[in-house]
């Protein structure tokens, strides 16, 4: 008789998982299942399904060659429940136990249906992170403000990564200010790491491709990782060839370079193949032996114990509700644009293309061009969760939710932003080569040729400004307009309406 069910989810493919620590006994049976629920609760983007289903049959192989029993279903099997607790009620059935083991799932929707099943289900935690929920909720627990910096800097205490003693490395935490410089292109430079599809990752595409067509995106082109050695090589190329020049340049954006020196290990970080402890001594290991300046390796460092524990940890305090927050009231349906749709605005459509094609965009291009069109526009914070939810191969709801609903959204009111992350059209003509190729002209404020987000930037502010007005590092715009002449405000504010009447007639903008 079999004595447990171990459930292993598409998000949890290390051999390190908590729900593991007892080792292969006698009687205990790995539970893996692709599900038709999973891939379509938001419509996610076909290469996120294809890297997951492709790294969930090779774990379960190399469970198996470590001793395990896995019972597998896959997603064209026809005995599939077509969801995670179905699968595990026929498999507790099959196997004639009520006993799960798990690692406690990402996302609130998950955690709160496997705790409803008629079964006795032990929840571990997940303890891939550096910071368990408890240790985040001590930190958090009577502040005014929870600002990651801090956090950030009690995790380098922690771990003493890139510390020398008590001190940080350079005398100083944050290099960011050394890290915002516009790129070239650079025709010698090597790009990321492409893996051509195995029998078992074209096996997926095919299944992918038949059962997901109508998803955003297509499986062409797929290149990514699905195992645990390939991963490697991914971390191993962006160490040695990327590394030394993402912090000059990781907010810089080039419409025929999307990745430019990114590492996008995000997916293999966040579906387990790689673990941030690996990945951090790497960097600092490139510091320290003069490969990478510092700099470089801070700003990276700090986006993974820094930004993703604190994004986390955010995550799990706020409780299930979280994702529902909408403190500005922004009721405005999502765009056509994000689906593919026409555009004049070059940036929108190099963003939006780059993640049709490649289910990725880097953080910039995430916050500050469709993050911050969707916030100046006034679209509803829940339609633009589920698109970024739905369409990025690194998006699971516990990262990608505060990101969009706190950062890139303001719709917490202010958890996890200082302030809203707008601005007009020239931080992204500074930033890209993106405006050069335009229907819109950036250097224009007000006409029908102006640059969208330069009318729209201050129709943002104008019409939140009862919110906005008191906030420190908002001020000197606030003056910026009041010194405007009445009518060029004016002009602003109808040409902005404009642009949005457009949108809510279904209008490409």
């Amino acid at each position: 008789m079999v004595k447990r069910l171990i459930l292993i989810l598409g998000d949890q493919l290390s051999p390190e998982m908590s729900c593991l620590s007892d080792g292969p006994e006698a009687g205990d049976v790995v539970v893996m299942a692709e599900v038709a629920d999973e891939g379509t609760y938001v419509p996610h983007h076909p290469q996120k399904i294809t890297l997951i289903l492709s790294a969930m049959r090779k774990f379960a192989d190399q469970l198996r060659d470590a001793g395990w029993e896995v019972a597998y279903t896959t997603l064209d099997d026809p005995d599939n429940a077509g969801s995670i607790c179905g699968e595990l009620l026929r498999r507790a059935e099959e196997f004639e136990t009520d006993q799960v083991v798990l690692t406690e799932p990402g996302e609130w929707r998950l955690i709160d249906a496997l705790n409803d099943l008629p079964l006795h289900v032990e929840m571990r935690q997940d303890t891939r992170f550096l910071a368990s929920h408890a240790e985040f909720e001590r930190w958090a627990e009577g502040r005014k403000s929870l600002r990651m910096e801090y956090f950030y800097r009690e995790m380098r205490r922690k771990t003493g990564l890139l510390m020398d003693g008590d001190d940080p490395c350079g005398g100083q935490w944050n290099f960011d200010q050394d890290n915002r410089k516009p790129a070239r292109g650079d025709l010698f430079k090597l790009g990321p790491c492409r893996f051509e599809p195995d029998d078992t990752v074209r096996a997926v595409m095919d299944l992918v491709t038949d059962r997901f067509d109508g998803h955003f995106g297509t499986v062409d082109g797929f290149a990514y990782a699905t195992d645990r050695d390939q991963a490697l090589q991914v971390l191993d190329h962006f160490i040695k060839n990327a590394l030394p020049c993402f912090g000059d340049y990781q907010d810089a954006m080039l419409a025929d370079d999307p990745v430019l020196y990114h590492a996008l290990i995000s997916p293999y970080l966040n579906i387990g193949l790689l673990g941030w402890r690996e990945v951090c001594a790497a960097a600092e290991t490139a510091y320290r032996d003069g490969d990478a300046p510092l700099n470089a390796v801070e700003g990276f460092i700090r986006q993974i114990i820094g930004w993703r524990e604190y994004i986390r940890g955010i995550y799990f305090l706020k409780g299930r509700d979280y994702t529902a927050q909408n403190t500005l009231n922004h009721t405005r349906d999502l765009p056509a644009v994000y689906w593919g749709g026409d555009s004049g605005m070059a940036c929108m459509r190099a963003a939006v293309g780059q993640t049709r094609d490649l289910a990725y965009a880097h953080h910039i291009q995430r916050l500050m061009v469709t993050g911050n069109f969707a916030l100046l526009a006034g679209i509803d914070p829940a339609q633009v969760h589920e698109w970024y939810l739905s369409v990025y191969i690194d998006a699971f709801e516990w990262v990608e939710a505060p990101n969009t609903i706190g950062m890139s959204q303001f719709a917490d009111g202010g958890i996890v932003a200082s302030k809203p992350y707008v601005s007009s059209g020239s931080y992204i003509d500074r930033m890209s080569d993106y405006c050069g190729d335009c229907a819109y002209k950036v250097g224009d404020k007000t006409g029908k040729e102006a640059c969208p987000f330069n009318v729209l930037y201050w129709h943002f502010l104008n019409r939140h400004r009862d919110r906005f007005q008191g906030n420190g590092r908002m001020g000197m715009m606030y003056r910026t307009w009041d010194k405007m002449d009445a009518g060029k405000r004016d002009a602003i504010i109808s040409d902005a309406e404009t642009v949005l009447e457009r949108l809510d007639r279904g209008d490409p903008v």
